[in-house]
């Protein structure tokens, strides 16, 4: 039975309904849609029952809005009634190009800012919601996951507040450590990856790409990577490699220690293709200088995988890099705001996630495992097959 004829047999949670706010509007128009789109041509006998009440509308998206006094300070607003409705907010904490005023002076909105938005709208539904998840892509405070001086422990704080506040469930994107979730041990917090997405992606945009041991290699970055590195060369058969950081840590710039050096343990990676895999790109210094070390290695091709583009310090460093064959393609999801610039770099290959996110959230709203599509290992294995196929198909 399929995913869908499961779902029609289910009865929903409640009636669902969906706020994006301002910071992930983009991506909650895409999912909204495939939700009207699938819900309006799903058939069922059961659809006529009051169980299924308010099952198809023209949108599930509901209006709300933190409108700000002069002085920088706001409130949450729901225009609709959430009462009952199974309620599913959607926030990008990374979205840097939104602005405020405060007295009069520009302000952009950072994390902190996001983060006290989606608790004001929270607050405004006054747990009249029959249930309340939370999707934040990028997990707010993330790379604060430990202590490792006299300091706070921000995410671990923040997942603690949300389920006080009565969200029932967090769903987030590859995490930067998932062991955060023991911040929360009796409530809910999926990380879900985007490995087949990505797979997909190269695949597509790609054609003459060849996912075997043969011809490709996946390298982490550093270290604190090794279990992502490895859980992809796991799923496409393939050797992996790991940099990692010599650090001087007598100094510290701009709150870090500064990389010395970057170290390499692995095989030989002359004539392959890389995977190069992290959670994110921040300012992406230290990606690039792994790349220039796999070309001094005498690597083929270097993707650059990467959940979240953040791009902290701009893409001069990757054009400069592109123009001089160190990478060949940077892939990143829609998750989090992207700078329209970037979607028109020739190196850069967009991810779209909406459908999988629409599809989380159907499943949930119908109270269904999510097992299923947090483990992808059988739809790569289907799409690299279909792969190999039309290879050979021509003669590549």
């Amino acid at each position: 039975m399929s995913n869908d004829e499961k779902i029609v047999e289910t009865i929903p949670v409640g009636t669902l309904g969906l706020i994006a706010l301002e910071s992930s509007s983009t991506l909650g128009e895409k999912v909204n849609n495939y939700l009207v789109q699938w819900r309006n041509a799903r058939d069922s006998e059961h659809k006529g029952t009051i169980a299924f009440s308010g099952y198809q509308q023209e949108s599930y998206l509901l209006e709300a809005e933190c409108p700000r006094f002069g002085t920088g300070e706001a409130k949450g607003l729901i225009k609709e009634s959430v009462r009952g409705t199974d309620l599913y907010l959607l926030v990008d904490v990374t979205n840097h190009s939104l602005t405020y005023k405060v007295c009069g002076e520009i302000n952009h909105m950072s994390p902190d800012d996001h983060y006290q938005d989606l608790k004001r709208i929270i607050a405004a539904a006054g747990g009249k919601a029959r249930r309340i998840t939370v999707l934040m892509p990028f997990l707010y405070e993330s790379r604060q996951h430990r202590r490792s001086s006299r300091e706070s422990l921000d995410c671990a704080l923040a997942l603690q507040e949300l389920t006080r506040m009565g969200v029932d469930s967090i769903i987030t994107f590859d995490a930067h450590d998932p062991r955060v979730q023991n911040a929360i041990p009796l409530n809910s917090l999926e990380t879900v990856t985007a490995t087949y997405q990505f797979i997909k992606a190269i695949i597509r945009k790609v054609p003459d790409v060849h996912i075997d041991s043969d011809h490709m290699m996946v390298i982490s970055p550093d270290e604190g990577g090794m279990s992502r590195a490895v859980y992809y060369a796991n799923v496409l058969g393939l050797d992996m490699g790991m940099f990692y950081k010599r650090r001087d840590y007598t100094k510290i710039i701009d709150g870090r220690n500064p990389i010395v050096a970057h170290e390499f343990l692995g095989t030989d990676l002359e004539g392959k293709d890389i995977l190069v895999v992290d959670d994110m790109i921040s300012s992406g210094e230290s990606m690039l200088d792994v790349a220039m070390e796999l070309k001094k290695r005498k690597a083929g091709r270097i993707f650059v995988v990467s959940t979240f583009g953040l791009f902290t310090n701009g893409f001069d460093k990757f054009d400069e890099a592109y123009e001089k064959g160190l990478i060949y393609r940077v892939l990143t999801t829609n998750l989090i705001y992207q700078k329209p610039e970037l979607l028109e770099k020739p190196y850069y290959i967009s991810v779209d996630m909406s459908k999988y996110v629409a599809l989380i959230i159907d499943t949930l709203n119908h109270d269904m495992s999510i097992s299923g599509l947090l483990n992808p290992v059988e739809r790569i294995q289907k799409i690299m097959k279909q792969h190999e196929e039309d290879l050979k198909t021509r003669n590549l």
